[in-house]
């Protein structure tokens, strides 16, 4: 079990919080979520694309073209953005071993962190992109303020 996100799974969450903030659900560019969000414009559209892949996020081609989400980002929890990006198809790692823990005679630790990380995709799974942007706004308005 990963405690951290790859890149794609972070830079998806960060694109898809750039959706959620855009005033009035708006198309946003990828050179625009690029730049608000600090990612790599070269890597964006393959991540863009794993979140239209997943059906949360809808493409418009043409050259007033972008990106906006599919659904309400109250919708839409931050667990799923990130089983989009992540691909990680529900091998888990023994924390001990190294390898598959062995469903015979799981390691001494397993039930703790079995227990951890379905806590941990609760609370992924429960956490929506509204909230996520509205935080984040609440925190840019403050670093506004305190600069001032």
């Amino acid at each position: 079990m990963r405690l951290e996100l790859t890149r794609r799974g972070d830079y998806a969450v960060r694109a898809a919080i750039a959706l959620a903030s855009a005033d009035g659900g708006g198309l946003l560019s990828t050179r625009r979520i690029a730049s608000e969000m600090q990612i790599p414009p070269r890597f964006l559209p393959q991540v863009m694309a794993d979140l239209v892949r997943a059906e949360l996020v809808v493409a418009h081609t043409g050259r007033s073209g972008g990106y906006r989400l599919a659904r309400p980002a109250l919708d839409i929890s931050l667990l799923e953005v990130i089983r989009a990006a992540e691909h990680e198809h529900g091998i888990r790692t023994c924390i001990l071993r190294g390898g598959p823990c062995d469903p015979d005679g799981p390691c001494d630790v397993h039930d703790v962190f079995s227990h951890a990380r379905d806590a941990l995709l609760q609370s992924l799974g429960q956490a929506t992109l509204a909230e996520v942007a509205l935080s984040r706004s609440r925190r840019l308005e403050s670093e506004r303020a305190a600069a001032s």
